[in-house]
């Protein structure tokens, strides 16, 4: 199978209902390898050949992380700026990461219509997240729609177990290869692949 990292960003974990919740069901899967960023590096000194190794050992790079001030929380920017070197990630001779695919998992606490160009917040999230898909452009990545899990503030117990498993059986549909890049490049969030009711 495919193997998945999984960059795990989340600066306070104690509080989060459903990236805990994520996290321990992603554990379980042997195919995915969890690189959780705060508690490796609390201090933010990010060990940059370890960090690379792991790159080139997985063909998956997902950035888990809720959505802070549309973005991603800071060590997340202080990994890409220290790991993502130039000659190694971009530039002439960096062609490392080469071909691999990224995307970013995250959280909302905003519903999904309030994403949208006529809502409140005037952007869809994809568009928020248009520096990770440069980002993956200049590292000659493929950069794949997010995965978005809107309004965690209102969501039940039931809401929450729904989306673990949409979750699960997206990384799997990833790691066995099963994901059509061209079909899927163009949609808006990539969990809309595994509707609420067609859960296996």
């Amino acid at each position: 199978m495919t193997r998945l990292l999984i960059q795990f960003a989340h600066p306070a974990l104690e509080k989060s209902r459903v990236h805990r919740r994520l996290l321990t069901m992603t554990r379980s899967l042997d195919f995915v390898t969890i690189n959780d960023l705060y508690e490796n590096y609390p201090d933010f000194d990010i060990d940059v050949e370890r960090e690379q190794r792991l790159l080139l050992e997985h063909e998956y790079i997902i950035l888990q992380h809720p959505f802070y001030w549309y973005s991603s929380p800071a060590i997340v920017k202080q990994w890409e700026d220290l790991v993502l070197e130039h000659g190694w990630a971009y530039g002439r001779e960096g062609v490392a990461l080469a071909g691999k695919k990224m995307m970013n998992v995250i959280t909302t606490g905003g519903r999904q219509e309030v994403y949208q160009e006529n809502g409140f917040n005037r952007f869809t999230v994809r568009q928020f997240l248009a520096p990770f898909d440069q980002t993956a452009n200049l590292c000659k990545m493929t950069y794949l729609p997010p995965f978005v899990i809107h309004g965690t503030h209102r969501m039940t117990e039931d809401d929450i177990r729904n989306y673990v498993k949409r979750y699960q059986q997206f990384l799997e549909l990833l790691a066995a290869g099963q994901l059509d890049l061209d079909a899927v490049k163009n949609i808006e969030n990539l969990n809309d692949l595994i509707p609420h009711n067609q859960l296996l």
